[in-house]
């Protein structure tokens, strides 16, 4: 005898996973797209950290000079000028013992993660 086949029996099951591949394809790209959002962030951030120090370390170098009378002008007035010229402003400058500077900054551009500030000391070798 021969079974005969019902009409389903012929045809693949329908499983209820069926697409479950491009959820998770979709998913997994966005993780990364996360991922490198934040990796930017991330980046922006040492930039702006680096360009922070940088400003802070030619105006300390530039009040020192002031300060010792190579070059003309106020110290912290020198200072300021070169920050503004690196796209920086003081948050403070002190004229320290031994003809020395210490100067704070901050980049006058914000990323999302907040200001960049710099912080320097100048004056002559010990």
């Amino acid at each position: 005898m021969t079974k005969q086949q019902t009409p389903q029996e012929g045809r693949p099951r329908r499983s209820c996973e069926r697409g479950s591949g491009t959820v998770l394809a979709a998913g997994l790209g966005m993780v990364v797209m996360v991922a490198m959002a934040l990796m930017l962030l991330l980046a922006q951030s040492a930039v702006m950290a680096s360009r922070a120090a940088a400003a802070a370390d030619l105006a300390a170098l530039a009040a020192a000079d002031a300060l010792r009378g190579i070059s003309p002008g106020v110290p912290c007035s020198v200072a300021a000028d070169v920050a503004g010229r690196q796209g920086a402003k003081i948050i403070s400058c002190t004229e320290g013992g031994g003809e020395t500077v210490e100067v704070r900054t901050e980049l006058l551009n914000r990323s999302m993660l907040g200001a960049a500030t710099g912080h320097a000391r100048a004056g002559p070798p010990p």
